[in-house]
């Protein structure tokens, strides 16, 4: 099965700065395996987030957040259509 990414669920790109001997150990790590520096920065993102999250976040918006409802970001307004970005290859993009 192919997903199909739209707007609502098209994948973010964030700019990341990393010391060199974390870069070069995520580099051999993605070499040796055959997969992307990709997957795995989105693991341990996955990972450590709700780590971070619980030990910052008021409860309350935990709590919303580890209900599946992701509360506004304060100051910012929520985002209508989003325009494509560089990497938009069209509506039938498969990732």
């Amino acid at each position: 099965m192919i997903l199909r990414r739209t707007n609502a669920n098209k994948l973010k790109v964030v700019a990341v700065r990393l010391d060199p001997a974390i870069e070069h150990r995520l580099r051999l790590l993605a070499s040796v395996t055959g997969r992307k520096q990709s997957v795995f920065l989105q693991q341990i993102i996955d990972d450590g987030l709700g780590a971070i999250e619980e030990a910052h976040l008021p409860p309350q918006m935990l709590a919303q957040i580890q209900a599946g409802q992701l509360p506004p970001v304060p100051g910012e307004e929520p985002a209508a259509e989003a325009a494509p970005d560089l990497f938009d290859t069209g509506p039938a993009a498969a990732i």
